[in-house]
């Protein structure tokens, strides 16, 4: 609720259950979501659901993690992190990896503008890596 409150995001059941899946989860599908509230929420649609990822997307207050195959995730804003992908399970974790220089190096060299990043590395996790 602090989270909502802090981004000047209106206070709703089903927004306060969106962000609880979010921090459960860490990374998570609008269909995911939709899945897991609508027991709660038996009138709830799948684009009240989209309504609201997008009204706290245009609050900065989530993050889309589009990634290729497969379906777009979502995640709380936190601190600049990139991300491991598992390319056979589909398990997405958080890894803190400075890449302020590579930002800095791209305008430098191109002098394109960079406005935001986003640094995903695919492969596989330990627990695919165990199962060969």
């Amino acid at each position: 609720m602090e989270l909502l409150k802090a981004n000047n995001i209106k206070i709703t059941p089903q927004r306060l259950a969106i962000v609880r899946l979010m921090d459960e989860y860490g990374h998570i599908s609008v269909r995911e979501i939709f899945e897991k509230i609508k027991e709660n929420f038996p009138s709830l649609s799948l684009a009240t659901v989209y309504k609201n990822i997008n009204a706290m997307m245009e609050n900065r207050f989530i993050n889309e993690l589009k990634i290729v195959g497969q379906e777009n995730k979502y995640e709380l804003v936190k601190e600049r992190h990139s991300h491991l992908i598992c390319r056979r399970c589909g398990h997405i974790e958080d890894v803190k990896i400075d890449t302020s220089k590579l930002e800095e190096s791209v305008p430098a060299e191109t002098g394109f503008a960079v406005e935001e990043s986003s640094v995903q590395f695919f492969g596989l996790c330990r627990a695919c890596q165990s199962k060969k």
